[in-house]
Formats: C-alpha cells, structure tokens, sequence
C-alpha cells in the first residue's frame, strides 16, 4: 500500500508543477479582461513603489494624506489593493514596517486616484516654525486677555456699547 502511494504523491505533484506553470491565455476578442489586467499590474507596481518609498522616508517627512471620498471608484481600488497588501503584511517583522506598509497603500491609493499631494514633506507647508497647537494655544491666551480687559473696564465703570457687548456674550448662560 506504501508502495502504491509514491507513485500517486509524485504524479499529483506533477500535476501541481503543471498547473502553476502553465501561462494563461486570453483570448484576444476580451478585450475588458487585458485592460483589467493591466489595470492590476499598474496598481500593484504603484503599490510596490510607494512602499519601498515609504520605508525609505523617515516619519517627519511623510506626505500629509488628503481624504478621499467614498465614491464606488475609490472603493473599487481599495477593494482591489487589499488582497495585494497580505503578501507585504505577512513578511512584515515589526510594528515600524507594518505602518510603513499601510501608510504606503493609502499613498499607493492617494496616486492612482489621482489626489493632489505636496511635493515635500510636511515642513514645506507651514509658514512659520511653531507648531499649530501652540500657534492655537497662543491665540486663545489673546482672546482671553482681551476679555479680560473688558470685564476689568466694565467692573471701572466703562458702559460703551462694545464693552457691554461683550460682558453679556461673556456671561451668557451663567445666571449671573
């Protein structure tokens, strides 16, 4: 019975070996089968370049990603990237290399869309050096000086329609 099951292992992987190697046709009047082909081929080499690209950039300099609508196209290309990603998420040893990946696919995505990216990274953007929180910090400590103000000139007697303006918008729903 060992004997008959060599014979039997060999050839199914023969047929194995044929299967894998044998290239497939199309036939030429389907014409939407080639075109989606190659449409694949140019999605999964613009997958593969954009990762390679992000691995290679570090953090800091990573374009800032627009949003992209949720439009049957753009599904469509996602649905289309996903079974592409497992290969790359499966070799994938760490953390860092797992962002890189998924941060690859959506530029990947962001290109064959046809969204707008900035050239650089993100430093190209910004005018000034400060970050945006503490640009955001800095003009609410204004605007809570320049209230203050206002209630101290209040509080002195001031009753200037501006002052008074803005003393009731202070204290609305205070009941004071």
């Amino acid at each position: 019975m060992a004997e008959d099951a060599a014979p039997k292992i060999a050839e199914q992987q023969a047929n194995v070996d044929a299967a894998v190697n044998t290239p497939v046709v199309v036939h030429s009047n389907d014409d939407r089968t080639v075109a989606q082909e190659l449409e694949l081929e140019q999605t999964r080499s613009t997958l593969g370049k954009a990762i390679v690209e992000t691995r290679s950039t570090p953090l800091e300099n990573r374009p800032r990603l627009p949003r992209i609508a949720l439009s049957k196209r753009n599904r469509a290309i996602v649905r289309a990237l996903n079974p592409m990603l497992v290969t790359y998420l499966e070799a994938s040893r760490d953390h860092c290399e797992t962002d890189s990946i998924l941060f690859g696919a959506a530029l990947a995505v962001c290109r064959i869309i046809g969204a707008k990216l900035p050239t650089a990274g993100r430093a190209t953007g910004q005018s000034s050096t400060s970050p945006v929180w503490r640009i955001r910090i800095e003009e609410r400590i204004a605007k809570a000086r320049a209230l203050m103000g206002r209630l101290i000139c209040f509080r002195s007697g001031n009753t200037r329609p501006r002052i008074v303006r803005t003393v009731r918008m202070v204290l609305a729903g205070t009941n004071v």
